[in-house]
């Protein structure tokens, strides 16, 4: 029977362990980069998107001028990225490309005109950025994109895809804190990219009624009374006033902003945050960014053009693994050399070893012999002078 295996100390003491839940591991991530000219509002708009896309996205991603796409593909499988969204600037405009992980398709499209989130919120009278509404991911929804063709199915699937699919019976409203909206004009074929936040009012109160149900401190400095105050104020708000029947919802659940009673009737509000984008669709690529063009917007070519095209890319792509398969052979070939070479220097060792052991034990009879010739040379001293020679004689 096999030893079970025991965690280590740090696995057991490390908090971040296996904590993410399995809806969060399965939600789809994206990276947000930008390439091409620097310039051009570029990086700010990739900041601002990087805060459409939270929480499921790299906002801190730091990325180099060194770093190619396959750095991101690469490390995109161990980190559960789904998507790719790269803008990119060239002498001819900017372009919003966005690719499906890690094999494609490739959406890409022209940015006709763009304003940064920090225009937006600047020019809105009152100003609502909350940072707990970006600690969940938004609504997606999209308008008019039920038109014919292939093109208009799959860029309605891509943007689907790039948030997290919402099930209807037990979602928590609390948690709905923005939108993305992508209006569809098959006229003009532009996409119009808006992002709100969402809040939820009480309707039917009076305006000093819904102050101090929501908790603000009433101003009764012309007031005698509290009674007064809420006899002044009994009409509607202006913004009550000014709001349309089709945005009072009921709530069958409980909300934590204050105001807001389970089933009761509540007023929807949105405030934009931005960044605002105005987009068309260029091209759809089969792979990413390299492939068979499946849709342009620009060019048209007939049956036997993509055939020829198809034929050369089968070419380039055979050339491709030929030349793949000759630089393994020559890794091979020169790994087989070194390893050869290393033979014959450990035999070269071995050989200088054995001359080292020759060269030893002739020393060594030589020195045997040098004795054997002074111990004759004592004994024959010996016979003939009938005495011991001295110890320096020899």
């Amino acid at each position: 029977m096999g030893r079970k295996t025991r965690k280590g100390r740090s696995v057991r003491n490390n908090k971040n362990f296996h904590i993410e839940q399995e809806q969060v591991t399965n939600a789809p991530h994206s990276f947000v980069i930008h390439k091409g000219l620097p310039g051009g509002h570029t990086l700010e708009l990739t900041k601002d998107f990087r805060r459409v896309m939270e929480p499921f996205t790299a906002t801190s991603l730091k990325e180099r001028k060194k770093n190619s796409l396959k750095d991101f593909v690469s490390v995109a499988g161990p980190l559960h990225v789904s998507h790719l969204v790269l803008f990119s600037r060239t002498e001819l405009g900017m372009y919003l490309k966005i690719m499906r992980l890690p094999r494609g398709p490739t959406l890409t499209f022209k940015i006709h005109n763009f304003s940064l989130a920090r225009d937006v919120v600047s020019s809105l009278k009152r100003q609502m950025v909350v940072e707990e509404a970006f600690k969940h991911s938004p609504l997606i929804v999209l308008n008019s994109f039920s038109g014919e063709g292939l093109h208009m199915k799959l860029m309605a699937s891509m943007f689907q895809n790039m948030f997290p699919t919402i099930n209807l019976t037990n979602i928590d409203l609390n948690t709905v804190r923005r939108c993305v909206l992508l209006n569809y004009n098959p006229t003009t074929k532009l996409i119009e990219f808006r992002h709100y936040n969402i809040k939820v009012a009480p309707t039917g109160l009076s305006k000093g009624v819904k102050k101090m149900v929501q908790g603000k401190v009433p101003n009764l400095a012309r007031c005698q009374d509290i009674s007064e105050f809420f006899s002044k104020t009994a009409a509607m708000s202006e913004s009550e006033a000014e709001d349309d029947a089709a945005n009072h919802v009921t709530i069958n659940q409980k909300i934590i902003s204050r105001g807001n009673m389970e089933s009761g009737k509540s007023a929807i509000k949105l405030t934009e945050l931005g960044p605002r984008l105005t987009l068309q669709l260029f091209k759809i690529e089969d792979g990413l960014l390299d492939g068979e063009v499946l849709y342009h917007d620009l060019v048209y070519k007939s049956e036997e053009e993509k055939l020829e095209i198809q034929k050369k890319r089968e070419i380039k792509r055979k050339l491709k693994e030929t030349r793949k398969k000759t630089q393994e052979a020559n890794k091979k070939a020169k790994e087989q050399l070194r390893e050869e070479n290393k033979v014959k220097s450990l035999k070269g060792m071995n050989r200088e070893k054995e001359s080292d052991v020759q060269m030893k034990k002739m020393v060594r009879e030589a020195n045997e012999a040098t004795k054997m010739e002074e111990d004759d040379d004592k004994e024959y001293y010996r016979e003939e002078v009938g005495e011991d020679p001295d110890a320096d004689l020899f």
